[in-house]
């Protein structure tokens, strides 16, 4: 997801009545763990595998943002390793922040990749040891390797794999190539790009550049987070073929002021109906039909659809000259401080993570599990082809509450699991130029 994915800071988030409509992030799910009774789960057996009276009294702080950071996960966690596992919500600003100068009232840091790069040069974590770790020899080689399918996965921003891996322990810089430590864990990412009223726009949207054609002058809105909506916007400008980027995730001064003039030059055209920071702000803009067309996020598109109007969240793949998604990753990472039981419990958390009750309960608001095969025990036949496959469902869609999201039928937007994540063109990132990319984005915010 995303360099600063705005959320609210609570030990545990509000969670509305209605489906899928939370002013957090790509928050969904308070309370959701029902919904692992959804038909094709089943329950984990086998852990933990050490002494239940040893860890009993154990209990794991696991922080980061609200979509990924999930009450309901961790209490199906806690159920069934026989410790507590709690779970804070802090956007990522606060939630790095946390990391870097509070390390010991963390257990399990929830990171992007830029944040792992960040939290092992202040020497706030410890090497997770891969041969530990269960499932990491079917963790996809987008993560482990940097490539899928014989070719290497986008190195625009900070992909998952660049940030992986460390030499030692206790190593404070990222190293270059697999070796037996790992900064963080992959367990949620996704490919974002824009979203669309069809019934409004009465045809197909699937480039970039779209979001800033005239034709929607009023009606467009972009994601007012920096280090993200300014990589949107970088795609939207290339698309319309109007700059080449040398990097869209770490973009140069003269290229940051190209971005940000012209995003100043369209908003005094009265381009943009508005700029949104929250998942509720962005769902009710397009459900209200005050923008047709606005950067956005896949559960966020699906929150619209439960409200009962269309909306499509575009292809923009790579094929055909097409620009490609805006990709995202978030992994738990070990704190410094853990040791002797603790830390085992941590261990046992990281495996379960991966097991497939999590990767099954994610996938149903539409994102990804980095060990698709443990994820697949846990959806229905019907869920797997049409989240990962891309195949027309033949019943009823539900989404993690339970509440029927899509008819039979219907199809994922972008297709199939592999169609999805080989398109992704850049990653989230923090850009070398951050602090005046901050700067400049609050030009634009002014104007």
């Amino acid at each position: 997801m995303d360099s600063t994915k705005p959320t609210t800071e609570t030990t545990e988030p509000d969670m509305p009545d209605a489906p899928a409509i939370d002013p957090t992030r790509r928050s969904l799910l308070k309370g959701a763990a029902a919904v692992a009774s959804v038909a094709g789960t089943q329950a984990i057996t086998g852990f933990p595998l050490i002494w239940a009276q040893d860890i009993k009294n154990i209990e794991l702080r696991h922080v980061g943002v609200s979509y990924s950071v999930v009450k309901a996960i961790g209490d199906q966690a806690s159920k069934d390793l026989g410790f507590k596992v709690t779970m804070q919500n802090l956007d990522t600003s606060a939630a790095i922040n946390r990391f870097v100068t509070q390390p010991n009232s963390v257990d399990i840091a929830d990171v992007e990749g830029w944040q792992s790069k960040l939290a092992t040069k202040r020497g706030v974590l410890q090497g997770i040891e891969v041969k530990k770790i269960k499932e990491f020899d079917n963790i996809l080689p987008i993560f482990t390797k940097g490539e899928i399918g014989g070719k290497t996965v986008s190195r625009q921003g900070i992909s998952p794999y660049e940030a992986m891996y460390i030499a030692k322990k206790d190593a404070t810089e990222l190293h270059e190539g697999v070796t037996d430590w790992a900064t963080f864990l992959p367990q949620v990412y996704n490919a974002d790009s824009i979203g669309y009223r069809p019934d409004l726009i009465k045809r197909e949207i699937t480039e970039w550049k779209e979001l800033i054609n005239p034709e929607f002058k009023g009606k467009a809105a972009i994601l007012d987070v920096p280090a993200i909506g300014i990589m949107d916007a970088a795609l939207c400008f290339e698309s319309a073929g109007e700059i080449k980027y040398g990097n869209k995730g770490n973009m140069t001064k003269s290229e940051i002021d190209f971005t940000i003039n012209r995003l100043i030059e369209l908003k005094k055209q009265g381009h943009f109906r508005a700029t949104w920071t929250t998942f509720d702000q962005s769902v009710q803009l397009m459900a209200a039909g005050e923008v047709v067309i606005q950067s956005m996020w896949s559960p966020a598109v699906a929150a619209v659809r439960v409200k009962g109007m269309p909306c499509i969240y575009a292809p923009v793949n790579l094929k055909g000259g097409k620009e490609g998604y805006r990709g995202w990753c978030n992994g738990m990472a070990l704190m410094k401080h853990l040791n002797g039981k603790k830390l085992d419990a941590a261990y046992e958390y990281l495996n379960w993570y991966l097991s497939g009750w999590q990767g099954g309960f994610v996938a149903r608001y539409g994102y990804y599990s980095p060990v698709p095969s443990t994820a697949k025990k846990f959806l229905t036949a019907n869920e797997w082809d049409y989240w990962y496959e891309g195949k027309p469902a033949k019943e009823t869609i539900l989404d993690p509450y339970g509440v029927a999201m899509e008819k039979a039928g219907a199809k994922r937007d972008g297709g199939s699991f592999l169609d999805r994540v080989t398109n992704i063109s850049c990653w989230n990132t923090l850009m070398d130029e951050a602090q005046y990319m901050n700067k400049r984005w609050n030009d634009f915010k002014a104007a």
